[in-house]
């Protein structure tokens, strides 16, 4: 922190109270800007890391190193510096775990979880169906490259547009562009073999 943030308006330097203060303000800018992506943050990692624990240590990650870096953030483009951070997180995390192998359909937790994408509801027959197509949807997503997959969530799910999405991956417009067609494109022909495959697969 700077020389001038421990000076008070009475010019003592190393003020306790001003330092609180700043400490305070900077917290509660923090809050308004960045908690509200929260959800956005926790989706992204959750399609990434294929776990509901996983996602929640990335998450948490994330936000101890958005806080620390809070203070560089330039632009209004507060999503997009979140969303990044998760991926680097993310990242740093599959370096960590190598050994540890992704669950691409949801399990018993997931259904558990506070976070579970599943929503819950009193009606057998409706939540088996949305179970059906929550596994569907991941097991469409897992067999897309983790490039595609990115884009893909970051724009369809998330809603960005090319800049956002371009800024989240650190690549060109173009390349995100590219990505996204190839991934529309892999998501389709993988639905089509999965929908022609399904009578087969009845008992």
């Amino acid at each position: 922190m700077s020389r001038e943030s421990y000076i008070c308006s009475e010019g003592l330097v190393g003020c306790r109270e001003c330092t609180v203060r700043t400490m305070d303000e900077r917290r509660r800018r923090f809050e308004t800007l960045v908690l509200p992506h929260m959800d956005a943050a926790y989706r992204f990692a959750r399609w990434l890391s294929h776990a509901p624990a996983d996602a929640d240590d990335i998450v948490q990650e994330a936000v101890v190193r958005a806080f620390r870096g809070f203070d560089a953030l330039r632009g209004s483009d507060v999503k997009a510096w979140l969303l990044q951070i998760v991926k680097n997180c993310y990242l740093t995390a599959l370096k960590q775990q190598q050994r540890r192998a992704f669950v691409p359909l949801p399990d018993e937790h997931d259904e558990q979880d506070g976070h579970a994408m599943i929503a819950t509801t009193p009606d057998p027959e409706g939540s088996s169906i949305r179970l059906d197509n929550e596994r569907m949807l991941d097991w469409l997503m897992a067999g897309l490259p983790e490039e595609h997959r990115e884009v893909l969530i970051l724009r369809e799910i998330e809603e960005m547009d090319y800049q956002e999405i371009a800024a989240v991956t650190c690549v060109p417009v173009g390349t995100v562009m590219s990505r996204l067609s190839r991934a529309r494109a892999a998501l389709k022909a993988r639905c089509s073999r999965r929908m022609a495959g399904v009578p087969h697969a009845v008992r």
